[in-house]
């Protein structure tokens, strides 16, 4: 597994490392202006989850799930520890949320702070059908601008972004299209196609009972979690109820929720006010 690894600004808070994990299709680099941001707290760690980015493709398909990641992301911590990380913060965005649900509902791992980006215990199954339709599609484009309007037709719930920084958040995605020999001749998408295959048996109907599944046994590590916890919410997302949210307030570590309007799922942490948001939780000391 591969990990971007912003050093701390002062070198005494190397001690402390905040993880920041991406969404479904995304990778570790969509954390670059977060991480700038975040260095005068502590070093951070932006791991590309199995599959994406620059890390290892699974040989089983079906291996690509939150049990995995999980997995892999207590190995990271122990690694991260072995260097002298004492406290760790954690962001995640959409499924780095859910992995850091299941991380921080273990007293041993010790997350000081939480962030969950758009993503609680309840996932509503017409999301998931919505990032099923396109999940591995694995299209071939003749240039990266061309990439990058295909991400913004599929992405457009990420809210408002200036051409420059949607192209700062695009360009990671892309690597040389393998057929053309590792030239620049074609890019596709940077994650195995593979991703997809836990999602390519779902109907409507079992879209509905998977998330009413996983729904319980979410709410139960939620409800183990004592990290302060900070619940971001886009105003209009389809993965994340204003319901779900206000149950989260309620239950477990309740956490503190702040909306973003004109927001879809998920907010991109680029803008000013997103970024601002997160630094005042994660500076707090208390």
């Amino acid at each position: 597994m591969a990990y971007w690894d912003w050093p701390a600004s002062d070198p005494t808070l190397s001690g402390h490392a905040v993880v920041c994990v991406h969404g479904l299709s995304r990778q570790g680099r969509d954390f670059d202006t977060l991480a700038r941001a975040l260095q005068p707290l502590g070093r951070v760690v932006c791991p590309d989850v199995a599959g994406r980015g620059q890390s290892d493709w699974l040989a089983d398909p079906m291996a690509y799930q939150v049990g995995t990641y999980a997995a892999d992301m207590v190995a990271l911590l122990a690694q991260l520890r072995q260097q002298g990380v004492h406290t760790v913060d954690w962001v995640g965005t959409s499924m780095g949320g859910l992995i850091g649900i299941a991380l921080a509902a273990q007293p041993s791992l010790a997350l000081r702070r939480l962030v969950l980006n758009d993503v609680g215990p309840v996932i509503q199954p017409e999301a998931l059908l919505r990032i099923g339709s396109y999940l591995g599609a694995n299209p071939l484009f003749a240039t990266q601008h061309e990439a990058a309007d295909y991400l913004w037709r599929i992405s457009s719930g990420f809210g408002p972004h200036g051409p420059a920084q949607w192209l700062d958040l695009s360009l990671p995605m892309l690597v040389p299209d393998p057929a053309d020999g590792g030239s620049a001749a074609g890019w596709r998408l940077h994650y195995d196609p593979a991703i997809a295959q836990p999602f390519k048996a779902l109907t409507a109907d079992l879209a509905g009972a998977a998330a009413r599944d996983g729904e319980a046994a979410l709410w139960a590590m939620y409800d183990l979690i004592t990290a302060p916890t900070l619940l971001l919410r886009g105003g209009n997302s389809d993965l994340l109820l204003p319901s779900t949210a206000a149950a989260m307030t309620q239950r477990g570590p309740q956490a503190r929720v702040v909306e973003f309007a004109g927001v879809g799922h998920a907010p991109t942490l680029v803008a000013d006010d997103q970024v601002q948001v997160v630094m005042r939780f994660l500076e707090e000391r208390s």
